[in-house]
Protein backbone atom coordinates (compact mmCIF):
# COMPACT_ATOMS: atom_id res chain seq x y z
CA UNK A 1 0.00 0.00 0.00
CA UNK A 2 2.73 2.50 0.79
CA UNK A 3 4.43 1.33 -2.56
CA UNK A 4 1.13 2.38 -3.93
CA UNK A 5 0.81 5.82 -2.58
CA UNK A 6 4.80 7.03 -3.30
CA UNK A 7 4.25 6.00 -6.89
CA UNK A 8 0.49 6.46 -7.74
CA UNK A 9 -0.82 9.25 -5.12
CA UNK A 10 2.27 11.40 -4.25
CA UNK A 11 2.66 12.01 -8.08
CA UNK A 12 -0.66 12.96 -8.66
CA UNK A 13 0.19 15.42 -5.77
CA UNK A 14 3.81 16.86 -6.82
CA UNK A 15 1.72 17.46 -10.40
CA UNK A 16 -1.44 19.34 -8.76
CA UNK A 17 1.09 21.11 -6.77
CA UNK A 18 3.43 22.43 -9.51
CA UNK A 19 0.39 23.03 -11.75
CA UNK A 20 -1.27 25.30 -8.66
CA UNK A 21 -4.65 23.81 -8.79
CA UNK A 22 -6.60 21.71 -6.02
CA UNK A 23 -5.08 18.32 -5.62
CA UNK A 24 -8.66 15.77 -6.05
CA UNK A 25 -10.21 13.29 -4.11
CA UNK A 26 -8.60 9.69 -5.97
CA UNK A 27 -10.90 6.73 -6.00
CA UNK A 28 -9.27 3.52 -7.03
CA UNK A 29 -10.29 0.39 -7.80
CA UNK A 30 -6.85 -1.78 -8.97
CA UNK A 31 -9.09 -5.27 -9.59
CA UNK A 32 -7.17 -8.51 -8.80
CA UNK A 33 -4.49 -6.73 -6.60
CA UNK A 34 -7.66 -5.28 -4.32
CA UNK A 35 -9.66 -8.29 -4.16
CA UNK A 36 -7.03 -11.49 -4.84
CA UNK A 37 -7.31 -12.48 -0.96
CA UNK A 38 -11.45 -12.68 -1.08
CA UNK A 39 -11.76 -16.26 -1.12
CA UNK A 40 -9.77 -19.52 -1.07
CA UNK A 41 -10.35 -23.13 -2.95
CA UNK A 42 -10.07 -25.75 -0.95
CA UNK A 43 -10.80 -29.12 -2.80
CA UNK A 44 -9.56 -32.77 -2.02
CA UNK A 45 -7.86 -35.24 -3.77
CA UNK A 46 -10.22 -38.41 -4.58
CA UNK A 47 -7.03 -40.24 -6.60
CA UNK A 48 -3.74 -40.09 -8.28
CA UNK A 49 -2.06 -41.57 -11.01
CA UNK A 50 1.47 -42.85 -9.41
CA UNK A 51 4.55 -43.00 -11.71
CA UNK A 52 5.60 -46.28 -10.58
CA UNK A 53 9.59 -45.65 -11.52
CA UNK A 54 10.92 -46.82 -8.11
CA UNK A 55 11.29 -50.40 -8.83
CA UNK A 56 14.42 -51.98 -10.41
CA UNK A 57 13.57 -53.16 -13.50
CA UNK A 58 13.76 -57.03 -14.10
CA UNK A 59 17.09 -58.11 -15.15
CA UNK A 60 17.75 -57.93 -19.34
CA UNK A 61 18.28 -61.34 -20.88
CA UNK A 62 20.21 -62.09 -23.50
CA UNK A 63 18.48 -63.31 -25.97
CA UNK A 64 16.25 -60.41 -25.04
CA UNK A 65 14.31 -58.09 -27.60
CA UNK A 66 17.34 -55.54 -29.46
CA UNK A 67 15.20 -52.86 -28.18
CA UNK A 68 15.72 -53.91 -24.38
CA UNK A 69 19.29 -54.72 -24.86
CA UNK A 70 20.46 -51.48 -25.67
CA UNK A 71 17.83 -50.40 -23.98
CA UNK A 72 20.06 -51.66 -21.08
CA UNK A 73 22.93 -50.13 -22.42
CA UNK A 74 21.57 -47.25 -21.79
CA UNK A 75 22.13 -47.10 -18.12
CA UNK A 76 25.80 -47.52 -18.39
CA UNK A 77 25.85 -44.32 -20.08
CA UNK A 78 23.63 -43.11 -17.20
CA UNK A 79 25.94 -44.20 -14.27
CA UNK A 80 28.55 -42.39 -16.65
CA UNK A 81 27.35 -39.29 -16.39
CA UNK A 82 26.37 -38.88 -19.61
CA UNK A 83 22.72 -37.56 -19.17
CA UNK A 84 21.58 -35.52 -22.52
CA UNK A 85 23.22 -38.50 -24.42
CA UNK A 86 21.07 -41.14 -22.33
CA UNK A 87 18.05 -39.25 -22.64
CA UNK A 88 18.38 -39.07 -26.89
CA UNK A 89 19.09 -42.77 -27.07
CA UNK A 90 16.48 -43.57 -24.61
CA UNK A 91 13.46 -41.68 -26.21
CA UNK A 92 14.47 -42.82 -29.65
CA UNK A 93 14.55 -46.63 -28.44
CA UNK A 94 11.49 -46.35 -26.74
CA UNK A 95 9.74 -44.59 -30.07
CA UNK A 96 11.24 -47.00 -32.22
CA UNK A 97 9.45 -49.76 -29.65
CA UNK A 98 6.15 -47.80 -30.00
CA UNK A 99 6.20 -47.87 -33.78
CA UNK A 100 6.90 -51.98 -33.80
CA UNK A 101 4.19 -52.03 -31.38
CA UNK A 102 1.55 -50.32 -34.11
CA UNK A 103 2.73 -52.07 -36.29
CA UNK A 104 2.47 -55.60 -34.97
CA UNK A 105 5.95 -56.53 -34.49
CA UNK A 106 5.81 -56.24 -30.73
CA UNK A 107 4.08 -57.99 -28.33
CA UNK A 108 2.42 -56.56 -25.46
CA UNK A 109 4.80 -57.96 -22.45
CA UNK A 110 7.77 -56.71 -24.20
CA UNK A 111 6.42 -53.51 -24.83
CA UNK A 112 5.37 -53.49 -21.53
CA UNK A 113 8.94 -54.47 -20.17
CA UNK A 114 10.55 -51.61 -22.85
CA UNK A 115 7.78 -48.51 -21.06
CA UNK A 116 8.79 -49.54 -17.57
CA UNK A 117 13.13 -49.98 -18.55
CA UNK A 118 12.61 -46.30 -20.24
CA UNK A 119 10.55 -44.66 -17.18
CA UNK A 120 13.75 -46.33 -14.93
CA UNK A 121 16.44 -44.84 -17.44
CA UNK A 122 14.66 -41.49 -17.03
CA UNK A 123 14.15 -41.04 -13.14
CA UNK A 124 18.16 -42.17 -13.03
CA UNK A 125 18.74 -39.71 -15.33
CA UNK A 126 16.34 -36.62 -13.72
CA UNK A 127 18.44 -37.56 -10.45
CA UNK A 128 21.11 -36.38 -12.33
CA UNK A 129 19.52 -33.22 -14.00
CA UNK A 130 18.56 -32.23 -10.64
CA UNK A 131 22.14 -31.27 -9.25
CA UNK A 132 22.56 -29.51 -12.80
CA UNK A 133 22.60 -25.46 -13.18
CA UNK A 134 21.10 -24.93 -15.07
CA UNK A 135 19.23 -27.74 -16.16
CA UNK A 136 20.16 -28.33 -20.07
CA UNK A 137 16.76 -27.18 -21.94
CA UNK A 138 16.81 -31.08 -23.40
CA UNK A 139 16.21 -32.42 -20.50
CA UNK A 140 13.80 -29.98 -19.07
CA UNK A 141 10.78 -31.99 -19.63
CA UNK A 142 11.68 -34.74 -17.71
CA UNK A 143 10.12 -33.40 -14.75
CA UNK A 144 6.71 -33.53 -15.91
CA UNK A 145 7.33 -36.73 -17.74
CA UNK A 146 8.03 -38.28 -14.32
CA UNK A 147 4.97 -36.60 -12.73
CA UNK A 148 1.79 -37.97 -10.82
CA UNK A 149 -1.10 -36.70 -11.69
CA UNK A 150 -3.59 -35.82 -8.27
CA UNK A 151 -7.58 -35.96 -9.26
CA UNK A 152 -8.92 -33.20 -7.25
CA UNK A 153 -12.84 -32.77 -7.15
CA UNK A 154 -12.75 -29.19 -8.67
CA UNK A 155 -13.33 -27.70 -11.80
CA UNK A 156 -10.45 -25.75 -12.80
CA UNK A 157 -12.90 -23.90 -15.70
CA UNK A 158 -15.56 -23.68 -12.68
CA UNK A 159 -13.48 -22.45 -10.14
CA UNK A 160 -10.09 -20.84 -11.93
CA UNK A 161 -10.23 -20.11 -15.21
CA UNK A 162 -7.99 -17.78 -15.34
CA UNK A 163 -5.54 -20.58 -14.90
CA UNK A 164 -7.02 -21.88 -18.21
CA UNK A 165 -7.93 -18.51 -20.16
CA UNK A 166 -4.80 -16.38 -19.34
CA UNK A 167 -2.41 -18.47 -17.67
CA UNK A 168 -2.59 -16.99 -14.24
CA UNK A 169 -0.89 -18.68 -11.56
CA UNK A 170 -2.26 -19.31 -8.21
CA UNK A 171 -0.60 -20.14 -5.40
CA UNK A 172 -1.20 -24.16 -4.39
CA UNK A 173 -0.34 -26.15 -1.66
CA UNK A 174 -1.30 -28.80 0.99
CA UNK A 175 -3.11 -27.33 3.94
CA UNK A 176 -2.76 -30.50 6.48
CA UNK A 177 0.05 -32.92 6.64
CA UNK A 178 2.42 -30.10 6.73
CA UNK A 179 4.80 -32.02 9.68
CA UNK A 180 5.71 -34.51 6.79
CA UNK A 181 7.99 -34.32 4.21
CA UNK A 182 6.47 -34.16 0.61
CA UNK A 183 7.84 -36.89 -1.62
CA UNK A 184 6.35 -36.64 -4.89
CA UNK A 185 5.90 -34.52 -7.44
CA UNK A 186 2.56 -33.69 -9.09
CA UNK A 187 0.11 -32.17 -11.76
CA UNK A 188 -3.58 -31.97 -11.12
CA UNK A 189 -6.64 -32.95 -12.89
CA UNK A 190 -10.12 -32.19 -12.09
CA UNK A 191 -13.25 -34.02 -12.75
CA UNK A 192 -14.33 -32.79 -16.01
CA UNK A 193 -14.32 -34.72 -19.23
CA UNK A 194 -12.16 -31.89 -21.15
CA UNK A 195 -8.45 -32.66 -21.43
CA UNK A 196 -7.47 -28.95 -20.53
CA UNK A 197 -8.74 -29.18 -16.73
CA UNK A 198 -5.69 -29.48 -15.34
CA UNK A 199 -3.86 -27.23 -13.14
CA UNK A 200 0.35 -28.41 -14.43
CA UNK A 201 2.03 -24.62 -13.79
CA UNK A 202 2.62 -23.43 -10.66
CA UNK A 203 4.47 -20.52 -8.56
CA UNK A 204 8.26 -21.04 -8.13
CA UNK A 205 10.83 -18.56 -6.30
CA UNK A 206 12.27 -17.51 -9.57
CA UNK A 207 10.18 -18.60 -12.33
CA UNK A 208 7.36 -21.14 -12.84
CA UNK A 209 7.45 -24.88 -12.34
CA UNK A 210 5.80 -27.65 -14.09
CA UNK A 211 4.91 -29.99 -10.98
CA UNK A 212 4.10 -29.10 -7.25
CA UNK A 213 6.03 -31.08 -3.83
CA UNK A 214 2.60 -33.37 -2.64
CA UNK A 215 2.45 -35.96 -0.08
CA UNK A 216 2.12 -39.56 -1.36
CA UNK A 217 -1.94 -40.41 -1.33
CA UNK A 218 -3.01 -43.03 0.11
CA UNK A 219 -6.48 -43.25 -0.26
CA UNK A 220 -7.03 -41.11 3.11
CA UNK A 221 -8.65 -37.35 2.43
CA UNK A 222 -5.70 -34.99 1.48
CA UNK A 223 -6.95 -31.59 1.13
CA UNK A 224 -5.65 -28.81 -1.03
CA UNK A 225 -5.90 -25.05 -1.16
CA UNK A 226 -5.81 -22.76 -3.98
CA UNK A 227 -5.34 -19.27 -2.48
CA UNK A 228 -5.58 -15.54 -3.86
CA UNK A 229 -8.31 -16.72 -6.41
CA UNK A 230 -10.03 -13.27 -5.98
CA UNK A 231 -13.86 -12.44 -6.00
CA UNK A 232 -13.99 -13.10 -10.06
CA UNK A 233 -13.38 -16.94 -10.52
CA UNK A 234 -16.59 -18.41 -9.58
CA UNK A 235 -18.57 -15.33 -11.79
CA UNK A 236 -16.43 -15.84 -14.70
CA UNK A 237 -17.39 -19.98 -14.86
CA UNK A 238 -20.34 -19.47 -14.39
CA UNK A 239 -21.81 -23.06 -15.64
CA UNK A 240 -18.82 -24.14 -16.97
CA UNK A 241 -19.14 -28.28 -17.39
CA UNK A 242 -22.77 -27.69 -15.18
CA UNK A 243 -20.42 -28.05 -12.09
CA UNK A 244 -22.50 -24.99 -10.10
CA UNK A 245 -21.52 -23.44 -7.16
CA UNK A 246 -19.46 -24.93 -4.70
CA UNK A 247 -20.41 -25.21 -0.92
CA UNK A 248 -18.79 -21.83 0.77
CA UNK A 249 -18.15 -20.71 3.71
CA UNK A 250 -17.62 -16.82 4.87
CA UNK A 251 -15.15 -16.42 8.19
CA UNK A 252 -14.58 -13.33 9.90
CA UNK A 253 -10.66 -12.79 11.12
CA UNK A 254 -11.06 -11.14 14.56
CA UNK A 255 -8.69 -8.94 16.09
CA UNK A 256 -7.76 -11.48 18.74
CA UNK A 257 -6.34 -13.83 16.10
CA UNK A 258 -9.81 -15.75 15.70
CA UNK A 259 -11.86 -16.22 13.63
CA UNK A 260 -15.72 -16.64 13.41
CA UNK A 261 -17.77 -18.97 10.50
CA UNK A 262 -20.33 -15.98 9.55
CA UNK A 263 -22.23 -18.18 6.94
CA UNK A 264 -22.57 -21.16 5.14
CA UNK A 265 -23.87 -21.27 1.63
CA UNK A 266 -24.39 -24.53 0.15
CA UNK A 267 -23.71 -25.19 -3.32
CA UNK A 268 -26.19 -26.33 -6.29
CA UNK A 269 -27.77 -29.26 -6.03
CA UNK A 270 -28.30 -31.45 -9.41
CA UNK A 271 -31.62 -30.33 -9.85
CA UNK A 272 -30.87 -26.83 -9.67
CA UNK A 273 -27.92 -26.75 -12.17
CA UNK A 274 -30.36 -29.12 -14.51
CA UNK A 275 -33.20 -26.02 -14.13
CA UNK A 276 -30.72 -23.55 -15.06
CA UNK A 277 -30.44 -25.32 -18.42
CA UNK A 278 -34.53 -25.91 -19.02
CA UNK A 279 -34.89 -29.49 -17.65
CA UNK A 280 -38.08 -29.63 -15.59
CA UNK A 281 -37.25 -32.06 -13.15
CA UNK A 282 -40.75 -33.04 -12.51
CA UNK A 283 -41.18 -34.40 -16.11
CA UNK A 284 -37.75 -36.51 -15.57
CA UNK A 285 -38.97 -37.84 -12.29
CA UNK A 286 -42.04 -38.81 -13.52
CA UNK A 287 -40.48 -40.16 -17.26
CA UNK A 288 -38.02 -42.10 -14.60
CA UNK A 289 -41.02 -43.39 -12.82
CA UNK A 290 -43.23 -44.52 -15.87
CA UNK A 291 -39.71 -46.42 -17.58
CA UNK A 292 -39.61 -48.41 -13.83
CA UNK A 293 -42.97 -48.78 -13.87
CA UNK A 294 -42.96 -50.39 -17.00
CA UNK A 295 -39.68 -52.80 -16.52
CA UNK A 296 -41.37 -53.84 -13.26
CA UNK A 297 -44.84 -55.23 -15.53
CA UNK A 298 -42.40 -56.99 -18.00
CA UNK A 299 -40.75 -58.89 -15.22
CA UNK A 300 -37.05 -57.24 -15.40
CA UNK A 301 -37.11 -56.02 -12.26
CA UNK A 302 -38.98 -56.90 -8.82
CA UNK A 303 -40.94 -54.83 -6.37
CA UNK A 304 -37.91 -53.76 -4.12
CA UNK A 305 -35.30 -53.17 -7.23
CA UNK A 306 -38.25 -50.61 -8.75
CA UNK A 307 -38.37 -49.23 -5.04
CA UNK A 308 -34.77 -48.90 -4.96
CA UNK A 309 -34.08 -47.42 -8.32
CA UNK A 310 -36.61 -44.02 -8.13
CA UNK A 311 -34.67 -43.74 -4.42
CA UNK A 312 -31.86 -43.44 -6.00
CA UNK A 313 -32.62 -41.63 -9.02
CA UNK A 314 -34.78 -38.68 -6.88
CA UNK A 315 -31.93 -38.81 -4.77
CA UNK A 316 -29.69 -37.99 -6.98
CA UNK A 317 -31.39 -35.16 -7.99
CA UNK A 318 -30.93 -33.67 -4.26
CA UNK A 319 -27.16 -34.25 -4.31
CA UNK A 320 -24.28 -31.78 -4.45
CA UNK A 321 -22.87 -32.03 -8.38
CA UNK A 322 -19.53 -32.44 -6.84
CA UNK A 323 -18.55 -35.46 -5.22
CA UNK A 324 -19.75 -35.50 -1.68
CA UNK A 325 -18.04 -38.04 1.23
CA UNK A 326 -20.36 -40.19 3.25
CA UNK A 327 -20.60 -39.89 6.66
Amino acid sequence: MQEYANDVIDTVQRSCDQAGVPAPDIVTESGRAMVAHHSVLVFDVIGADQMRTGRPPEPVEEDAHPILRELDVVRETIAAGHLEEAYHDAVQLRDEAASLFALGHLDLPTRARIDALFLHCCAQIYEGVRRLDPVPEDLAPLETELSDTYFGNFSVFQSAPDHWAVDQLFPLMPIHRLDEEPTRRAIFADLTCDSDGKMDRFIDRADVKRTLELHAFDGKPYYVGVFLVGAYQEILGDLHNLFGDTDAVHVRLDDTGGYTVEHVVEGDEVSEVLSYVQYDIRALVERMRRTIEQAFRDGRIDLDDSTRLRRRFEDGLRQYTYLAHED
